[in-house]
């Protein structure tokens, strides 16, 4: 019998699903997008935790060995040379789930997100 797939409707319901440790780093990554982007819709997309401003910032999402941030490719290849240690595709990079979140560099790639959405909002509102 196949396992029926578990949805989510908020944040809070995503990260009580994980041991208390990893609901720790969730809170305190959710907590410092919150703090730079408190304008921010936090929402579930692609059954991931998600911050929205004139369009998506990034989404996260914890595994076994890891916790995902996405913020898409723009974010990944602007800090490229700071994303050296960790394990990184087009959108995604892979934080350890033993190693300790890098605050400054997730404050950094948000900071740049909301920045880039700003501009291609301003971008669209010219045309």
């Amino acid at each position: 019998m196949m396992k029926e797939k578990q949805t989510f409707e908020t944040t809070d319901e995503y990260i009580r699903q994980f041991p208390p440790e990893v609901q720790e780093k969730l809170n305190t990554l959710r907590g410092i997008i919150k703090e730079l982007v408190p304008e921010a819709q936090e929402k579930i997309s692609y059954q991931m935790p998600t911050f929205a401003l004139y369009g998506n910032i990034i989404h996260f999402a914890a595994y076994k060995n890891h916790i995902g941030l996405y913020p898409g490719a723009s974010g990944i290849a602007a800090f490229q040379k700071e994303l050296v240690g960790y394990k990184t595709s087009k959108g995604t990079v892979q934080i350890p789930i033993g190693d300790p979140l890098p605050a400054e560099l997730i404050r950094k790639i948000v900071k740049f997100k909301v920045e880039e959405n700003i501009k291609k909002a301003e971008a669209r509102g010219k045309k």
